[in-house]
């Protein structure tokens, strides 16, 4: 059960909606329309100005409420809110959408005119997510397969019927069983050669990265994951990315480490631990204008104790962002630029099904 909002919006010739006489011919026609779908159709509230043009509440038995906007400008807006319960058919169907739709594009003679299907909004389960650079995405889940608090975020694992299970880490989508081609980005596949080779995976609790290097025959992987909960969520519901690896902490070819990386990472630089790679499989880049911050900070402290670990000859391999974020995306290698000794470092990108967007990889050498 949700509320359905549907918005409508019509462009009209600006001496349609220039004054008040004008507004209140274009308020009549809208609601004579509107009571041949709403016949009950009462008006609640109206409210004229100069500045903001017209504005209306309408209402039908106060189930459903209509608001209205005529601006001076050429623009009407309409917005329809009701109450849907589970098993109940919705008031308006897609048809009288459409038909309404068109009925009033051709007496406003509306240059143009535009419908959204009903927005879902306050259900259990929420199907909209943002984008790298906050454009609304609906997803076509139909299920919550499962949800739960760990002591360091929110885990949840949606089913979406065209990316299969979907892990989300405080509402915001991480992976999807759909999204191989984001793991074999990150790895460079095909071009990266694993054999033989020491790696340290920081973060990658879904077990998917550490699942594909394994095939590629490096010599050891560790990884540091500090939320047990998501390797064991992991485990349970997306084995079709991660298989069987996080059945277990320690085998031959790999340990996996409860615990704060950062520590890990501070520990093997004591020990003079050097790996081939180091992969950042840990925060996006920020969505901020300026460098600063906590999760900034936590970036720039990742960068200064992975390179600590790097082999002179070794990459460290991490995801940034999505590709619209030109102004993050500079933020983030202004901080590679300034690291001493200095890196050099190259980008990859890959469209990401379940981000529904193109992401951008870095791979950083010792230059």
């Amino acid at each position: 059960m949700a509320a359905q909002t549907i918005l409508f919006d019509f462009t009209l010739d600006k001496d349609k909606t220039a004054d008040e006489e004008a507004r209140q011919k274009v308020a009549k026609i809208l609601r004579n329309e509107l009571e041949q779908v709403f016949p009950q159709l009462v008006l609640a509230y109206s409210m004229e100005s100069p500045e903001n043009g017209y504005f209306a509440v309408l209402h039908e038995n106060k189930d459903t409420v209509i608001t209205c906007r005529i601006f001076q400008h050429g623009l009407l807006t309409l917005n329809i809110e009701y109450f849907l319960p589970d098993g109940k058919e919705p008031i308006i169907s897609f048809d009288t959408m459409r038909t309404v739709e068109l009925i009033l594009r051709q007496k406003f003679d509306s240059d143009r005119s535009k419908y959204l299907p009903p927005i879902k909004r306050g259900g259990y389960i929420d199907i909209y997510m943002t984008s790298s650079d906050e454009r609304i995405i609906e997803y076509d889940i139909d299920k919550v397969v499962f949800e739960a608090r760990s002591p360091f975020q929110k885990i949840q694992i949606m089913h979406s019927k065209t990316l299969g299970n979907m892990l989300l880490l405080d509402e915001l989508q991480n992976i999807a069983e759909s999204d191989l081609i984001y793991t074999e980005t990150l790895m460079c596949r095909g071009v990266e050669n694993y054999e033989g080779k020491e790696i340290c995976i920081l973060g990658g609790g879904d077990g998917a990265l550490l699942y594909e290097l394994l095939k590629e025959n490096p010599k050891h992987v560790v990884m540091l994951e500090i939320d047990e909960l998501v390797m064991q969520t992991c485990n349970k519901y997306l084995s079709v990315i991660c298989g069987d690896v996080l059945e277990k902490r320690k085998t031959d070819q790999y340990e996996i480490i409860v615990g704060d990386c950062v520590e890990y990472l501070k520990k093997f630089t004591a020990e003079g631990r050097k790996f081939d790679y180091v992969f950042g499989d840990l925060t996006d880049i920020p969505i901020t204008e300026a460098p600063e911050g906590e999760t900034w900070d936590f970036i720039r402290t990742i960068f200064e104790h992975s390179f600590n670990v790097l082999k002179p000859d070794g990459k460290y391999l991490t995801h940034g962002n999505g590709s619209t974020c030109q102004v993050q995306l500079r933020l983030f290698e202004e901080q590679l630029e300034l690291l001493r000794p200095k890196v050099k470092f190259t980008t990859t990108k890959a469209f990401v099904p379940s981000f529904m967007e193109e992401w951008l990889f870095y791979q950083v050498t010792f230059a």
